[in-house]
């Protein structure tokens, strides 16, 4: 029974921004309107893919399962933390914790997946378009989507799972804006050799391997782009693929730029530090979905016509009910 008490955690703390009363007040502002950004602007795309014919192709299915995910993504995480700067109210049930990490977990794993299906239909539409529609297939593409959501809802409850039973001795409060996985895993009081190795594996399956689909699918596109006698060809090929290799190189460079970087920063203190953590997961968390429907909306032709078909025709509507 003693063991129990030591063990069992009710509720975990966020501190978040603690100490920097100024900064909460800012980061609020700036998240709430980074936020309404992303649901607007990915709710915007989603009904641009569904309604426009135009847009009923793997690359536009795709792209919608993105905006989605960005919706889901932020939504599991930005409330709360909006709610804790503005109240200081920096707690979270157990549950409630279990619930934001297998989120948070499970849309990162799944966004990975997409990205890399994503670089393979690129790479078909350009390297072998006279059998693009054969390959990518209503079905294919609709499986290739519905495989990247459940690996990555399988990943998450594997990680979640593995982490929230692990003993944390009354140890509850964590220095992140969230139930961050690694943030959670170091204060636990018990061997987590098989969360990294688990964790590790996760990494390899969900990070490096769309990577590489995405890197040897560029590498052969841009073998085939340099090869084209036209100049138009050349420039459509580009064009088709720079909004998606800006969103690829914003997410993976923020991952490994969060996760790589020395971690000794005793010169610039502890305070300075946190500043950093928070500055840095708030940037992964709400500014790479912010800027997905932006690059496409400004990078694709395609896109900006159905936007504007929606919005005249909302505005014909809007007339006529007058």
């Amino acid at each position: 029974m003693d063991r129990i008490n030591k063990t069992f955690v009710n509720e975990f703390i966020l501190l978040g921004l603690s100490g920097y009363p100024k900064l909460e007040i800012i980061f609020f502002a700036v998240i709430l309107v980074m936020y309404l950004v992303i649901l607007i602007g990915n709710s915007v795309l989603i009904i641009a893919s569904i309604f426009d014919s135009r847009l009923h192709t793997p690359m536009y299915f795709f792209l919608g399962n993105l905006s989605f995910l960005d919706i889901c993504y932020t939504s599991s995480s930005v409330p709360s933390t909006l709610v804790s700067l503005i109240s200081k109210k920096r707690n979270i049930s157990f549950s409630g914790c279990a619930m934001q990490m297998f989120l948070g977990f499970a849309m990162g794993s799944t966004e990975c997946f997409l990205l890399g299906m994503m670089a393979f239909d690129r790479y078909v539409a350009i390297c072998n378009p006279l059998r693009y529609p054969v390959i990518m297939s209503k079905v294919v593409y609709i499986l290739m989507a519905s495989v990247s959501w459940l690996s990555g809802g399988i990943n998450s409850i594997v990680q979640t799972s593995l982490a929230m039973q692990l003993p944390f001795c009354e140890n509850n409060i964590i220095n992140h804006f969230l139930c961050e996985i690694l943030a959670v895993l170091k204060l636990a009081c018990a061997d987590i050799s098989l969360n990294v190795v688990t964790l590790a594996v996760s990494n390899m399956a969900f990070l490096v391997l769309p990577l590489l689909v995405i890197f040897f699918s560029y590498m052969l596109i841009l073998y085939i782009i340099l090869r084209m006698n036209s100049a138009t060809g050349r420039h459509k090929a580009f064009s088709t693929c720079s909004a998606h290799l800006t969103v690829v190189i914003i997410f993976y460079g923020t991952i490994f730029f969060m996760y790589a970087k020395p971690k000794s920063q005793d010169l610039l203190g502890q305070d300075n530090l946190q500043a950093r953590e928070g500055l840095f997961s708030v940037f992964y968390g709400v500014v790479t979905p912010m800027l997905n429907p932006i690059i496409y909306s400004l990078r694709n032709k395609d896109v900006k016509a159905a936007v504007k078909y929606l919005l005249s025709q909302k505005s014909v509507n809007q007339l006529r009910s007058k």
